[in-house]
C-alpha cells in the first residue's frame, strides 16, 4: 500500500490524510478509482503506533509534562494546544522544522500534526451540523460573500457521514442546530441535570444539551464491521484509541479505502506545488520533496483533491505559480489567501454548585455539554454581528488534577471517596467575521528546510470579536448567578487566532468567480479537475465546530466529481 516512486497515472490524487483527505480517499476507492493519497509526514499505524496509550501520568517521568528544554527547542507553538503533553507530543509538528512568520503586531498559533491521519488523531471530536442561519449570515449582514450552498444541499451528506462516523447526542429540534443521526449520548451528572433544568427555566430559548461527539457509545453493526469498538470513557483520546471508539482516519476511512485494493499511500512526501498544463487547463500532477532525504519526485493523476488543511492547501496553491497564474494557482479572482478565520475562545465563567458535595459519578466522559448559539437571529440593537456557543460542564475541582494530588495506594483511593465541592464552567466559542485583511502570503525571502517559501500570516481578531467576548463573559456571569450558583466569576483570555485550531477561509467557495476560488461543489472556477474540500473552502466560520461540515462537503464533492468525470466534463 505504501509507495515512494510511481510512474502510474492515477484516477485521483488526494493531498492530505486528515479528516477530509481520509474521506476523499475512501469515497474514490469505493467508487473504483485508483487513488493515491499523499501525506507529508510519517506513517502512523492504528494501535501499533499509539505509544502513549494506556500509560498513566504517574508512570511518566514528568507526570505528563514536557520538559522546558524540549518545549523551547521543538514545541514553542504546539505547546499551546489543549491536547499537547508527554503522551501526545509525537503527534505534533516540530516548530523548529516548520517555521512560519507573523506580520509585525500580530500573533497566530498554527497547530500542526504532520503524519498519516493528521489532526484526526488529535481533534476534540465535537460534531455539529450547520443550519441555514449559518449559510445565510454573510448575505444578511454583508460581511463575506454569499455561500453558494444552503443547509438542504448538505443535509443528505451530513446523514451519510454521521451513520459511518458514529455521532453520539440527543435530538433537540433546534432551528439553529439541526439534529444528526445519533447514537445514545453520554450521561449528564446530577449537578449538570440540575443546572440544565434551572437554566432552561430561567432563560427560555437557551438550552443546555449533550455535546455531540464522534464517539461510539453504542456501535452499530456497520461500526463493528470497520473493526471499531465501544467507547470506554477513558478520556485519553488524543493518545490514540486502539478500540477505534472515536472517529479517525486510522480507525475508519483508511481501512475502508485500503480493503478495496484501489489505494496507494505516499507518506513522507512534502508537496511543493501542483503541476499545471496550460494547454488542457488541467492539473496534471503533484511535485513533492522527500521528507527525509529532500529528493524530488512527481506523481500524476486525472483529478486532484487538496485536503492539506486550510493553511497547508493555501501554501501549496500560492507556491504553484506560473505564467498563467502569477499570484497562485486557480487565483484569477485574487482572493486566494484572504479571509482567514478561526473561532474565538476568549471568554469564560465559572461558579460553585451548592448541595451536591456527596454526589459521585463513574468513568471519565470524553467531552462536555453545550449551549447552542442563542444569538442566531440578526438584531440591530446588538453591538456586534453574529454570535457564540458555549461549551459547559460540571466537575470536582479536587479530581481535575489527580496527578498532582498527594497520596498513594489505599489512602489515595479513600481521598477520592470523600465529599467535595462541585463547580460549573462555561467557555465561549465565538464566530469570527471574514475580512479581506486577515490573510496569508508567501514570505519574500524565508524558506523552510524543503526549500518551500514560508507562510507569513497577518490575522487579528476585530472589534466585533472583542465585543462578542465581552458579552459572552457578561452573559455567563448573569446566567450562573440567576440559577443560584455561588462564587460566580467570569473573565477574558487574550489568545490569538489559531488558538481555536479551526482555521477557515483563504480558498473560499462562491457563486461569482470574480470574488471566490471555488464553486458550490468545491471545484476550482479556473481549473475543472482541481477541488479543495478542507476548511479553506469556507465563506464564514459560523459558531459550531467545522469538522462534520468538512466531511459532508468532501463526500459531496467526490460524488459530484465522479459524475463530472463520467460526463467527460473533467
Amino acid at each position: 500500500m505504501y509507495i515512494k516512486e510511481s510512474k502510474q497515472e492515477y484516477d485521483a490524487i488526494v493531498i492530505g490524510s486528515g479528516i477530509t483527505g481520509g474521506w476523499a480517499a475512501k469515497e474514490f476507492c469505493e467508487k473504483g478509482f485508483k487513488t493515491l493519497l499523499i501525506e507529508r509526514g510519517r506513517v502512523v499505524e492504528h494501535r501499533k503506533d499509539y505509544v502513549g496509550e494506556g500509560i498513566p501520568p504517574w508512570e511518566q517521568s514528568l507526570r505528563s509534562k514536557v520538559s522546558l528544554a524540549e518545549v523551547e527547542q521543538q514545541y514553542r507553538v504546539q505547546k499551546n494546544c489543549y491536547a499537547f503533553n508527554d503522551s501526545t507530543k509525537h503527534f505534533f509538528g516540530n516548530d523548529r522544522d516548520l517555521p512560519f512568520e507573523t506580520t509585525k503586531g500580530t500573533d497566530f498559533w498554527w497547530i500542526r500534526a504532520n503524519q498519516l491521519g493528521g489532526k484526526s488523531l488529535l481533534w476534540h471530536r465535537f460534531s455539529y451540523r450547520w443550519s441555514d442561519f449559518d449559510f445565510n449570515a454573510n448575505k444578511l449582514d454583508g460581511f463575506g460573500n454569499d455561500w453558494p450552498i444552503r443547509y438542504q444541499d448538505l443535509a443528505h451528506w451530513y446523514s451519510y457521514v454521521e451513520r459511518h462516523v458514529g455521532i453520539c447526542g440527543q435530538k433537540e429540534s433546534l432551528p439553529q442546530l439541526p439534529d444528526s443521526e445519533f447514537l445514545p449520548p453520554f450521561d449528564m451528572t446530577a449537578p449538570e441535570l440540575h443546572i440544565k433544568q434551572q437554566l432552561e427555566s430561567a432563560f427560555p430559548g437557551r438550552k443546555l444539551i449533550h455535546g455531540r461527539q464522534a464517539h461510539l457509545t453504542k456501535p452499530s453493526a456497520h461500526h463493528l464491521a470497520q473493526g471499531r469498538g465501544q467507547c470506554q470513557a477513558r478520556n485519553e483520546c488524543q493518545k490514540g484509541c486502539s478500540f477505534g471508539a472515536y472517529f479517525s482516519t486510522q480507525s475508519s476511512t483508511l481501512p475502508d479505502a485500503a480493503k478495496t485494493g484501489n489505494l496507494q499511500v505516499a507518506p513522507n512526501s512534502v508537496v511543493h506545488s501542483l503541476i499545471y498544463d496550460a494547454i488542457s487547463n488541467r492539473v496534471k500532477g503533484v511535485r513533492v520533496i522527500d521528507n527525509d532525504d529532500l529528493s524530488e519526485r512527481e506523481y500524476f493523476g486525472k483529478v486532484v483533491f487538496l485536503c492539506a488543511s486550510t493553511l497547508g492547501s493555501t501554501q501549496i496553491l500560492l507556491n504553484s505559480r506560473s505564467k498563467d497564474f502569477p499570484n497562485g494557482l486557480a487565483n484569477r479572482s485574487g482572493v486566494l489567501g484572504h479571509y482567514l478565520m478561526d473561532h474565538n475562545y476568549n471568554a469564560w465563567a465559572k461558579a460553585d454548585i451548592p448541595g451536591f458535595e456527596g454526589t459521585f459519578y463513574s468513568g471519565r466522559r470524553p467531552g462536555g455539554l453545550y449551549i447552542p448559539n442563542f444569538y442566531f437571529k440578526p438584531d440591530p440593537k446588538r453591538p456586534f454581528l453574529r454570535g457564540y456557543g458555549m461549551s459547559a460542564g460540571a466537575y470536582r475541582e479536587d479530581w481535575k488534577g489527580l496527578q498532582h494530588t498527594d497520596g498513594v495506594g489505599v489512602a489515595f483511593k479513600q481521598l477520592l471517596q470523600k465529599p467535595g465541592k462541585w463547580q460549573f464552567w462555561l467557555g465561549a466559542q465565538g464566530e469570527m467575521l471574514p475580512r479581506f485583511e486577515n490573510c496569508v502570503q508567501l514570505h519574500a525571502s524565508k524558506k523552510d528546510k524543503w526549500g518551500i517559501p514560508q507562510l507569513e500570516i497577518n490575522c487579528r481578531f476585530s472589534e466585533n470579536e472583542r465585543l462578542m467576548m465581552l458579552d459572552a463573559a457578561e452573559q455567563g456571569q448573569i446566567m450562573l448567578e440567576k440559577i443560584g450558583l455561588e462564587n460566580v466569576t467570569s473573565g477574558l483570555h487574550n489568545k490569538p487566532p489559531g488558538s481555536g485550531i479551526h482555521e477557515l477561509g483563504t480558498v473560499r467557495m462562491g457563486k461569482d468567480p470574480k470574488d471566490s476560488v471555488l464553486n458550490g461543489f468545491n471545484q476550482s472556477h479556473d481549473i475543472p479537475n482541481l477541488f479543495v474540500t478542507d476548511g479553506s473552502s469556507f465563506c464564514s466560520s459560523a459558531v459550531q465546530n467545522p469538522s462534520l461540515t468538512f466531511m459532508a462537503l468532501t463526500v459531496r464533492a467526490v460524488n459530484y466529481a465522479v459524475k463530472e468525470i463520467a460526463a467527460r466534463r473533467i
